[in-house]
């Protein structure tokens, strides 16, 4: 189960939804495949330090507990009141869109905008009601998804080369040498550009730990269930990348009816529309785990806020009968719906968002903050060795100090050049963060 929320938790829409986008900022495979495999070692380099963190304090709240040991009150408070109020949103919305495409593409029914995003705010709500009458009900539809979503993303991964064996001539070589423009104008902006958009596939690689304090045996299984789930979503998604890339030239993948739906694409093509619509049912799938995952994981962070007294204390109340934070779960999926309804009309009235999709929107946003926060917490491991040495640590990060040193110095990078490259996005996702320091003030006088 800990495995399955690991690889659910990441598996969403980014390996099926990104592609095209990818192939639009890059223009070439080479470079592409580079960024997923940059992409995927990066999070097991997290991933060695999120397991030191996880195993020495093994409660709810994931990130928020590791910043609030590490740095105090305030960061950690600022990490939660992100997550709550437009991270974990701001992911369910976005995924909610593509669940809504796919379902689009697989009815054979144009929706219109207003559409869309009414049927988003319906799904996320429904998933909000799974999610508050139990962690099993969640935990069970979580690992049900995920093995479905994963053996879709295999399926997608094998599919061009199985048929190839068979007999049928789907797949070239001569695909990989294909090009197109590339819209961002250098080497470094256009890797920087196609490693945002990768790492909102791999976003979520830690997702195992706001919820340690309920995972049996936690020395064991935190480690076992981040470096199993981290490897085998970078075979999935290396597979599925040789798939596309051997099926379908880079100019198509980039043509921007094809962005966001470059999976349905190859497999329509292989089998035909009643294949294709098989694929959207698996995307559909796919992003309804996701949205699972992060209305079972995300409550639990402002949970542990409430339950500290630092936010809405309410928040940190159980339902009388199911068990679960029902109030932050319920505010999760209201949040997630409020952000849809802005984003679209950001889309249709402001003239930088008029080029982009509600979804691109969210996930720019999601992944520049978030990897803030990620910055800080490896850099935990570091500053815990010093500030806590008393702590027990079962297990120790491989490769200290190198491999959070390496880790911190490229995000750094990273969070410099997207900064460049989405500037609007960028900048509402730190305004968000310092509106929480005033808000920080109002709880801590309130207390």
């Amino acid at each position: 189960m800990a495995i399955a929320i690991v690889v659910g938790n990441v598996i969403g829409s980014g390996i099926f939804a990104k592609p095209g986008r990818i192939a639009a900022e890059a223009g070439r495979f080479d470079l592409i495949i580079t960024a997923w495999i940059v992409g995927g070692v990066l999070c097991l380099l997290g991933g060695l330090c999120f397991a030191e963190l996880a195993v020495m304090l093994p409660r709810a709240g994931g990130l928020y507990v590791y910043l609030k040991e590490a740095y105090g009150k305030l960061t950690a408070f600022l990490f939660g009141w992100q997550e709550c109020l437009f991270n974990r949103p701001a992911s369910t919305g976005a995924l909610a869109m593509i669940f809504v495409g796919s379902f689009s593409n697989m009815t054979g029914i144009g929706f219109s905008l207003t559409t869309q995003v009414v049927l988003a705010i319906g799904l996320q709500l429904g998933m909000g009601v799974v999610n508050v009458m139990g962690v099993l009900w969640g935990g069970w539809v979580q690992a049900t998804t995920t093995v479905i979503k994963a053996g879709f993303v295999a399926f997608v991964a094998v599919l061009p080369f199985v048929m190839e064996l068979a007999g049928h001539e789907v797949a070239s070589f001569a695909t990989f040498q294909s090009t197109t423009k590339p819209l961002q104008p250098t080497l470094v902006t256009q890797f920087a550009a196609v490693l945002l958009a990768v790492m909102w596939a791999y976003n979520g690689w830690h997702g195992i730990t706001p919820v340690a304090e309920e995972i049996r045996d936690p020395q064991r299984n935190i480690p076992i269930a981040l470096f199993g789930g981290i490897g085998l979503l970078i075979v999935l998604y290396i597979g599925a990348n040789l798939a596309y890339h051997a099926v379908i030239p880079l100019d198509e993948m980039a043509q921007p009816a094809n962005r966001e739906h470059v999976a349905e694409l190859m497999v329509n093509r292989l089998l035909g529309p009643l294949g294709g619509k098989l694929m959207s049912i698996g995307v559909m799938l796919s992003t309804l785990g996701a949205i699972n995952s992060n209305l079972l994981l995300g409550p639990r962070v402002s949970f542990a806020m409430g339950r500290d007294r630092v936010f809405f204390s309410k928040l940190g109340d159980v339902h009388a009968r199911y068990r679960t934070p029902a109030l932050a779960i319920g505010i999760q999926a209201l949040l997630g719906a409020l952000l849809v309804v802005l984003s679209a009309v950001l889309v249709e009235t402001v003239p930088y968002f008029r080029e982009k999709s509600i979804f691109s929107i969210l996930t720019n946003a999601i992944i520049f903050v978030s990897s803030i926060f990620y910055v800080l917490a490896v850099a935990a491991v570091i500053i815990l060795r010093r500030k806590r040495p008393d702590l027990d640590r079962p297990y120790r990060t491989l490769g200290y100090p190198v491999v959070p040193i390496v880790y911190i110095v490229f995000y750094c990078w990273f969070l410099v050049y997207i900064f460049k490259g989405q500037p609007m996005e960028a900048m509402m996702g730190f305004a968000l963060i310092l509106l929480g320091v005033p808000a920080y003030l109002y709880w801590r006088r309130s207390e």
